[in-house]
């Protein structure tokens, strides 16, 4: 691409003694040199930072005048000496390099914040898209965010529930904590985000739902509005919707929009707020893409070599600090491609996070919603948000006894496959069949029906008592008196026990 001539010869102005470029007004820069993709390339600047916002003046149809089009807004990525980067929010059709001025702010992009967010409908790049009056909160924040301080960090506890069984049952999700789903194209992920944000609380404290869509494509979104339609009417809903025809750039905006306003309302005033992120591998195709447009040495799978970092600086973000009374809890949502775990998005956001939960093709094959695979899911803070005092004091022995018994199941299941079901001993027969229950009483419900954790756990017990008592290792005797279902199985005949099982 050849490099125009200026189109602006005037000198520059010095800096202030002591001081920054940006303590004067700032000047228009028209010596655009190239426009690369997404991305401006402009010359002969002085005093630009990393980050910072710009503004793009444009001429309109047939004009030569820049402003005469809207402007649309820019950050920029790079500074190379005189040279500056900036990446378009807006995409930079239509945009003729002679034509265009550029000014850049002095600071970061900014956001307001505050409740105003609440029951609102943006776009990706947080402007409103409901038809209602821009948002003006009483701060303004950058959207970079601020690391918090690791000595401040208060450890996760007190669960979300989601009503969703499979989640709250077995891989229950933890104020402050991040906790992926891993997913693959096709499965029902994004009904089962919409569901967890329609449907989550936090024992009736303060509570807010921040819900951060890219790359929807427009059925997909009608679908996010129609079933958070009512959290959004009651005011405890900020609504972010990235299409998947709206600029790139936009695209690696949006969570971060969605978590400067989350920390404002978290760390601020007081709020547990839930962010949904979904789908991140939209996201991280949109920063290769960028990446791609600077010409940076690609990594694996063409991602750039900084993919774990970027990834960091988004999850990081959510947690609790010591002395504040909220949290901020964040739930992505990420497509495995060709349900390849190793991917580099899958990967790196496990190196990150606290556990995962699974989505699996098999059950989404057999009609079972939502699709949890409960074997490949895991919850490492679980402990410190179930369990006595905070849920109930039968949950985490429930879920462990459950899992091993899913996974006793499995291996029943794998020697039915060498030796035929007919040959299995009367306990395989019953470990298959509690898998059966559990598929179908546990996991399987309606993509708007919200269980309370009771009916989680009763149904848990229900699952468990196909299973004679004396294979119930893990559940103390006081438990299955209070919760074991009378009748639910009689006892193996003593030929069909193993030898070490007989007499417990």
């Amino acid at each position: 691409m050849t490099v125009p001539p200026r189109g602006d010869d005037r000198p520059l102005p010095a800096a202030p003694p002591g001081g920054s470029m940006t303590a004067w007004a700032q000047p228009e820069y028209t010596d655009v040199a190239e426009v690369r993709g997404p991305l401006l390339v402009v010359r002969r600047v002085r005093g630009v930072g990393w980050d910072e916002f710009a503004t793009i003046r444009i001429a309109g149809p047939g004009g030569r005048h820049p402003g005469a089009a809207p402007a649309r807004h820019g950050l920029v990525l790079e500074v190379d000496g005189d040279l500056a980067v900036v990446q378009v929010l807006e995409g930079t059709s239509g945009i003729d390099p002679a034509a265009t001025r550029v000014e850049f702010s002095g600071s970061p992009l900014r956001v307001p914040v505050g409740q105003e967010w609440l029951g609102r409908m943006c776009n990706g790049r947080g402007e409103p898209a409901d038809g209602g009056p821009p948002i003006s909160g009483d701060a303004a924040m950058p959207v970079a965010g601020f690391p918090i301080n690791p000595s401040a960090r208060q450890p996760p506890e007190e669960p979300v529930l989601t009503g969703v069984s499979a989640i709250d049952a077995l891989t229950t999700l933890v104020r402050g904590q991040k906790l992926p789903v891993f997913s693959v194209a096709g499965l029902p992920h994004l009904e089962l985000a919409a569901q967890v944000a329609a449907q989550a609380s936090a024992g009736g404290e303060p509570f807010s739902v921040i819900f951060a869509a890219m790359g929807l494509t427009h059925a997909d979104a009608a679908m996010v509005r129609a079933v958070l339609e009512e959290r959004s009417a009651a005011g405890e809903l900020v609504l972010l919707l990235n299409l998947a025809d709206a600029p790139v750039i936009e695209r690696i905006l949006t969570p971060r929009v969605a978590l400067t306003v989350a920390e404002d309302l978290a760390f601020r005033l007081g709020r547990h707020v839930l962010v949904v992120m979904a789908d991140m591998t939209s996201y991280c195709e949109a920063l290769r893409e960028v990446s791609a447009a600077r010409g940076e040495i690609p990594a694996r799978r063409a991602y750039p070599g900084y993919l774990y970092s970027d990834l960091a600086s988004l999850y990081e973000r959510c947690g609790r600090i010591r002395g504040l009374p909220g949290s901020l809890t964040l739930l992505p949502v990420l497509t495995m491609p060709a349900g390849d775990i190793t991917h580099p998005v899958p990967d790196l956001t496990g190196y990150i996070t606290e556990g995962q939960v699974v989505l699996s093709p098999e059950l989404h094959a057999r009609g079972i919603y939502p699709p949890v695979d409960a074997l490949s899911s895991l919850s490492r803070l679980m402990r410190r948000g179930a369990g006595p005092g905070r849920t109930r004091s039968d949950h985490l022995d429930v879920a462990a006894q459950t899992l091993a018994a899913l996974a006793s199941a499995r291996r029943a299941r794998e020697l039915a496959e060498l030796i035929g079901s007919g040959a299995l001993s009367e306990s395989d027969r019953r470990y298959q069949e509690l898998e059966r229950a559990f598929e179908t009483g546990l996991v399987n419900q309606g993509r708007t029906e919200n269980r309370t954790l009771e009916e989680t756990l009763r149904r848990a017990w229900q699952v468990l008592g196909v299973l004679p008592r004396r294979e119930l290792s893990m559940l103390s005797a006081e438990a299955l008196d209070a919760y074991y279902p009378d009748g639910a199985a009689p006892a193996a005949p003593a030929s069909a026990a193993s030898p070490d099982k007989v007499g417990q």
